[in-house]
């Protein structure tokens, strides 16, 4: 009868392959690093194939360890979501969940929209991670992160996704900037390079770029942000204007600014969703906590 690896094994490997290093692996799985080797050696005796090389100072994982790597993680993903399956119809909402949120929602969202989640879902375990939509989303598919708030639309293999509100853009603008005002602000009439943007790999830049119908790339300052703080800063030293989400105004990044946000007509926003992987056993879950977020900001 063939044998197969056991969960423990396949957990001891993926600790492995991220830390990079025996005692340290062998530390985070809390047993002695002789009996975490012992581990590994069976493993490979088990698969018939060497998935590390050793040596006095590094570990390197073989390209066949690769491979093993990455079908371990989605088989613990997949034992996860059977043990979901099973415990979550009963409490659902309760115990641990990652969940993955973008930077230009996490400060702005977050604050208020946690300490309600604490009250409702008191058995809620929220363990938090801030990253571009990129990484969130490769982070969710090898099993790291369970859910993703992000901005809408952008493109998403093996997910599915929940829409929740629509997030207004708004100008934003040193106030008395010298080069327009919100009272006489047309798009046409700015000066070349005028207007400040994050960086490329963050979906802000291109959401506002589509839902503020920026068409004319020579208004587009050369110069782009690295972090919304330093996009604020920038407006604040009248370097040029921007196009904020609605839901950035009152934001702790705003106070002791002169930086000041007006309405945009109402075709421009984004939209703020829920991402998880197709066939996850808490996708039922996830659609209720989706509900609330969205009842919150109604």
């Amino acid at each position: 009868m063939m044998k197969y690896p056991t969960i423990r094994q396949l957990r001891y490997f993926v600790a492995l392959c991220e830390e990079g290093h025996f005692g340290r692996a062998a530390a985070r799985s809390f047993v002695s690093q002789s009996a975490f080797s012992t581990a590994i050696q069976d493993l490979e005796s088990l698969l018939s194939t060497q998935l590390v090389d050793r040596t006095r100072r590094q570990v390197t994982i073989t390209s066949v360890g690769q491979d093993v790597e990455t079908q371990a993680r989605l088989c613990l993903r997949d034992v996860e979501s059977l043990v979901e399956i099973a415990g979550k119809r009963q409490n659902p909402l309760t115990g641990p969940l990652r969940l993955g949120v973008i930077p230009t929602i996490a400060p702005f969202l977050l604050p208020g929209l946690l300490p309600r989640l604490r009250r409702k879902f008191s058995g809620l375990k929220l363990f938090l991670v801030e990253d571009q939509t990129e990484d969130l989303h490769a982070r969710l598919l090898n099993g790291e992160i369970d859910l993703m708030l992000l901005a809408l639309p952008y493109d998403l293999r093996s997910t599915q996704t929940m829409s929740l509100f629509r997030d207004k853009f708004c100008l934003t603008i040193r106030e008395g900037s010298s080069i327009t005002s919100p009272e006489n602000y047309r798009f046409n009439r700015l000066q070349s390079d005028s207007i400040l943007l994050l960086e490329d790999g963050h979906c802000l830049r291109d959401h506002a770029l589509d839902a503020c119908r920026i068409r004319d790339t020579e208004k587009i300052s050369p110069f782009a942000a690295s972090s919304l703080l330093t996009l604020i800063e920038m407006i604040d030293s009248d370097l040029g204007i921007s196009f904020l989400p609605e839901m950035a105004r009152g934001s702790t990044l705003l106070r002791n600014t002169r930086v000041r946000m007006h309405k945009l007509p109402d075709r421009s926003y984004r939209e703020i969703g829920l991402a998880w992987r197709k066939g996850s056993g808490r996708a039922e879950e996830f659609r209720m906590l989706g509900d609330y977020v969205r009842e919150q900001q109604s």
